[in-house]
């Protein structure tokens, strides 16, 4: 007997509106290709079947952040370019190779480091004799992680300059792209100059790109060879509100059964700490999802609210680790009922964008957190 989906609890992912998002970003965004950013497990959908949704989309390559990451792509079968967003430790040169990955270098260590691995291993850049591609990472003020506009050269030279190595890619990212704000322009100008210095000294990478969701959709001189997207394959823009004329849906649902409900009076307090009284006699809900699941504790104290029967009921006391409780009114309520944390209910809505206005945080944080207890259940798309 498995026991895998004993829970009545899930994540809903609809890999069709998946597709369909990448299907409106890849014509949004054109000529430029569309990389598909699946990092974080696809920000909490499920890495493999968002790659494949993306690829069915016409996303040209994906995108992840650690190693293991791109290797678990690899195991499932898919073979499209996989670019590491940030340089590897140098214990795991041995697995971008063997996995066929295609690392980010920003100093002339780490580029030295996979060319003597290549060499050791596998010369003339697996089997190709073309070399081994990399992209070389330029900080234009993030200031995370790349090499500076003064360090660019040296690393764009080693990796140039070696047999085992490929100068496929010059990228950087952008800071504030959901917005307007000039410093976005500041920063093209800078990869701009960067790009003219290496090339007058005979260092021209195949591929130039800078832009994330926002620099996709907001910034078409961002968009050069390549847009990173992201938060947009989900189905969200990368700031609320933000207007776009792509036509994003939100791709997941998180929903449970109803699993305990009690008929309390007026005045009868709920949950730890007793911090939300009943105004009148109520029926109240159990729903089997917590904190542990990616439900945030503060979530109920700052009004929020579920749908059951297609109508908005308020959160009850404190969300514990494993449940939360819904005040139902007078509504009638039984054990089995859908409920609906994010996603539709007849004509309600409730977004990962609400809860995040609710806590001060973005709609990012909230998908990733949805956590690996939740089961989730693939429609419309392949693999479903």
């Amino acid at each position: 007997m498995t026991t895998a989906h004993l829970r009545t609890a899930w994540a809903e992912v609809d890999l069709g509106r998946l597709q369909a998002n990448v299907e409106r970003l890849c014509r949004h965004v054109a000529p430029a290709a569309l990389c598909a950013v699946v990092k974080a497990d696809g920000y909490g959908h499920g890495a493999v079947p968002v790659a494949r949704a993306a690829l069915a989309g016409g996303a040209a390559w994906l995108a992840v952040a650690l190693v293991e990451e791109g290797v678990e792509l690899r195991q499932a079968g898919i073979d499209a370019p996989v670019l590491v967003l940030s340089q590897p430790p140098l214990s795991a040169w041995g697995a971008v190779v063997e996995h066929r990955l295609t690392p980010t270098v920003d100093t002339v260590e780490g580029a030295a480091a996979l060319a003597g691995r290549l060499a050791q291993t596998d010369p003339g850049g697996g089997g190709t004799g073309a070399g081994w591609p990399v992209h070389v990472k330029v900080d234009t003020g993030m200031h995370r992680v790349g090499a500076t506009p003064e360090q660019v050269m040296a690393v764009a030279a080693e990796v140039a300059g070696s047999e085992e190595l490929r100068f496929e890619g010059l990228w950087t990212h952008l800071a504030v792209s959901e917005t307007d704000d000039p410093f976005n322009q500041a920063q093209l100008k800078r990869l701009a100059e960067v790009r003219e210095a290496l090339a007058a000294a005979g260092l021209v990478p195949g591929m130039i790109h800078a832009a994330n969701s926002g620099g996709g959709l907001l910034h078409p001189d961002a968009r050069l060879d390549m847009v990173r997207a992201g938060i947009s394959i989900y189905g969200y823009p990368p700031a609320r509100g933000l207007a776009t004329e792509v036509g994003l849906e939100p791709v997941m649902t998180l929903a449970a059964g109803v699993s305990h409900v009690q008929r309390l009076g007026a005045g009868e307090r709920i949950s730890y700490g007793r911090r939300y009284a009943l105004s009148a006699d109520a029926s109240v809900a159990t729903v089997p999802l917590g904190y542990a699941d990616g439900v945030p504790r503060r979530l109920s104290s700052t009004g929020a609210e579920v749908l059951i029967g297609g109508r908005r009921r308020p959160m009850a006391g404190t969300i514990t680790m494993d449940q939360l409780m819904v005040d139902c009114g007078d509504d009638p309520v039984t054990v089995g009922d859908e409920v609906v944390l994010i996603g539709r209910q007849g004509d309600e809505v409730i977004t990962a964008e609400e809860w995040a206005e609710r806590l001060g945080t973005i709609s990012y944080e909230i998908l990733c957190g949805i956590g690996p207890r939740v089961r989730r259940r693939y429609v419309n798309g392949p693999g479903a």
